[in-house]
């Protein structure tokens, strides 16, 4: 398409919006916030749209507008969401939600034909900007997405998103992707309607000023099948859909997370009462969710994840090379390392294990993820086959000369792991790094024999791998700070959240997670039903118990690290007797399919095997509430982390709350064990812990941080 010939052009100095006119009646509105490298959209640019949009009202001769990003990998990624802090009352939440609306529907109200064209993330407030519009296209490109994922925020959409994009694409799939708050990618886009054409990203441009030209289009009615007829346009309908939506949701949420009900009320309300009271409603419950200590909380946890990722592992080293990575052992974190290597940081990953059988098992754990990505058509089979090919492997150290990391993901054997870091000093470069996956072994006796021992290091990742988000960076008193901040930097390329932590026993994720997981086979050695102790924990926030959780990842597994623990630790760690009668019986959990809870049947790993009462001679009675049981067992996490922290095994509260939460699932809402011991207040609890502990024992003793911090009324942020 011929270039046009350009008429006016509208910009202003920090101004976010240029308006270029042609002289084919087509406008062209690009958004690019100076100095950011991503569009977000804040409270001081009402005034720049308006007069944007006043101007293309006063200009007759614009029929059309095209609304475009100016950055090169994304069109809007959201509001920016650090504005709300600075609200003092919901009444000011609620004006910066009215305004939104007010200028977005001022947007679908035009006369001139808007078209949002999309490359890149168009997410919360930036997908509202597009739904205002009347037309939306999109790239083809991977990196096109598009959702509504303020629930993850503790908030909801703000600035009309629950009113229009249910008219849009239908009131279910509207609602799906609100309340779990997932993107969709752009082939799903058009295929549920957010988008009416998805193009190369060649002709993004010319598609949406060929389609500016042609008049506004109508609104089309959402195709629906029989069922979503019923269920959607008739009042019954709507009234079981709307029903059912909320039994669902508090069956996940436990009632700890407010604002997926109140997405449902927003939209019920449209749906019902029209789209002005929709939006009426939508604005009062934004202000409503900001101000949650919920909210608060889910926030402070994007906040602190934004400014990991700005950081190296020490502060001004640079990472050295990443250009290869070998990974010994094909087992199940072999595979998944392998895994995240390959298809997140894009790196080749060649694995080593003793048999073929091993290799070619860590390599079918990554075929099969992708091809189910292939059958979803998230990817296509030329992405597979490009990813897959990055994977490589043998059975002795070939192809690992020019590696510059090599994991270690074997069994928990010390000889082992030591004759691993001789056989890389042996058979890989000079400057290659050494690092184990150890859950357990302090990393300074996994470096003792090494040649270079500022090149071992502890990579710490949490099963499965390509689902959990942390990795610990276990650094020894010899590692040096190079190697620390390479080690960081691989983990954040293969889409890990990586905190790092001084070497010792259980490092700190399994040091604090060992004390709770004691206490609750503690509280089912007293007589507690074990399905009564995994409900009250998960009531509490926990996304499975801990007696389930034990099973998941293993029994044997999950007592291995008590010895160890014990050696350093002392008698603080002592396990409970449950564990060596479990193991004694051959009870491993969900691998070998007997555990704590019984895995055949009509809901396999979902009912207790009652037998497990006989074993260990118990008689479960139901005595304490689940609010003493979740007590008993968090203070305890609780007492640890705060001993971990004045130690110096984490280097500050923030990666203390971040690695508990990424790392063993502690209840977002709650921000951490650091928030939650300031929101309870470090008086409370010291006086709850030596109240226990006259019960229970000296492991309740009070860490002395947490004394000092009582006595001087101090908290940790």
């Amino acid at each position: 398409m011929e270039k046009a010939n350009n008429e006016t052009q509208t910009t202003a100095e920090n101004n976010a919006f240029t308006l270029d006119v042609h002289d084919n009646g087509v406008a062209i509105l690009s958004m690019d916030v100076p100095g950011e490298s991503m569009n977000t959209l804040k409270m001081e640019f009402a005034e720049q749209i308006s007069a944007m949009l006043d101007e293309i009202e006063s200009n007759n001769k614009i029929k059309g507008v095209v609304v475009i990003s100016g950055k090169d990998s994304s069109f809007v990624a959201g509001a920016d969401i650090s504005m709300l802090a600075s609200c003092e009352t919901a009444q000011d939440v609620e004006a910066i939600s009215t305004g939104g609306q007010q200028i977005f529907q001022r947007i679908e109200n035009m006369q001139a034909h808007f078209v949002a064209a999309i490359h890149g993330p168009a997410l919360g407030g930036g997908l509202e900007l597009a739904l205002a519009c009347h037309s939306r296209i999109c790239t083809d490109d991977k990196k096109t997405q598009m959702g509504l994922p303020e629930v993850q925020l503790g908030l909801l959409p703000g600035s009309g998103g629950t009113q229009r994009l249910p008219r849009l694409i239908g009131i279910q799939q509207a609602m799906k992707m609100m309340l779990t708050g997932s993107p969709v990618r752009a082939k799903q886009a058009l295929k549920y309607g957010i988008v009416d054409d998805m193009v190369p990203r060649s002709i993004l441009m010319d598609v949406a000023i060929e389609l500016a030209q042609k008049p506004k289009p109508q609104p089309k009615p959402v195709k629906l099948n029989l069922m979503g007829q019923f269920l959607e346009k008739t009042p019954i309908g709507r009234n079981t859909m709307f029903k059912q939506a909320r039994k669902q949701t508090l069956s996940k949420t436990k009632g700890n997370y407010p604002a997926p009900e109140l997405i449902i009320d927003c939209i019920e309300t449209g749906i019902d009462k029209g789209i002005q009271e929709g939006m009426s409603v939508e604005a009062k419950n934004f202000a409503y969710l900001v101000m949650t200590p919920e909210s608060e909380q889910l926030r402070n946890i994007f906040f602190a994840t934004t400014e990991m990722k700005k950081e190296t592992g020490v502060t001004g080293v640079e990472p050295g090379q990443l250009k290869k990575v070998g990974i010994l052992g094909g087992g199940l974190m072999g595979g998944g390392i392998a895994f995240v290597t390959a298809t997140k940081a894009g790196l080749p990953a060649r694995i080593k294990d003793i048999r073929s059988e091993g290799i070619a098992n860590a390599m079918k754990y990554s075929f099969d993820l992708l091809n189910k990505k292939v059958k979803r058509r998230f990817i296509p089979k030329s992405e597979m086959q490009k990813q897959m090919s990055l994977l490589t492997g043998s059975i002795d150290y070939s192809g690992f000369g020019d590696a510059d990391v090599v994991i270690e993901a074997v069994f928990e054997d010390l000889e082992l792991k030591q004759s691993m870091v001789h056989d890389v000093e042996t058979h890989c470069n000079e400057n290659t790094i050494f690092a184990s996956n150890t859950s357990s072994i302090p990393i300074g006796q996994i470096a003792e024999k090494a040649a270079r021992p500022e090149q071992v290091i502890g990579l710490h990742y949490f099963s499965p791998v390509d689902k959990m988000p942390l990795a610990e960076v276990i650094a020894h008193d010899k590692t040096s700070d190079k190697t620390i901040s390479t080690t960081v930097e691989l983990a954040r390329k293969q889409g890990k959240t990586p905190i790092v932590v001084k070497d010792g026993a259980g490092f700190y994720v399994n040091r604090i997670l060992a004390p709770y997981m004691n206490e609750a086979a503690n509280i089912l050695l007293a007589g507690e039903p074990i399905e009564h102790i995994d409900r009250s924990l998960v009531k509490f926030g926990f996304p499975v118990g801990p007696v389930k959780l034990l099973d998941e990842v293993g029994i044997d597994v999950g007592t291995k690290i008590i010895p160890i623990l014990m050696a350093q630790f002392g008698e603080r760690f002592k396990s409970a007797e449950a564990f060596d009668k479990v193991l004694a019986d051959d009870r491993k959990g969900k691998k070998n399919k007997r555990g704590f809870y019984a895995y055949s049947g009509k809901n396999p790993g979902k009912e207790v095997d009652e037998s497990v009462y006989e074993l260990l001679d118990i008689k479960p009675e139901q005595s304490l509430s689940g609010v003493e049981i979740s007590e008993r067992c968090v203070l305890l996490m609780l007492n640890e982390a705060a001993m971990c922290l004045d130690e110096g095994v984490i280097r500050s509260p923030r990666d203390g709350d971040i690695g508990a939460i990424f790392g063993i699932g502690f209840p977002p809402f709650l921000g951490g064990p650091f928030r939650y011991i300031d929101k309870l207040g470090a008086k409370y609890v010291v006086e709850r812990l030596q109240h226990n502990s006259t019960k229970f024992g000296d492991k309740f003793l009070p860490a002395p941080k947490l004394v000092e911090m009582a006595e001087k009324g101090e908290s940790f942020y």
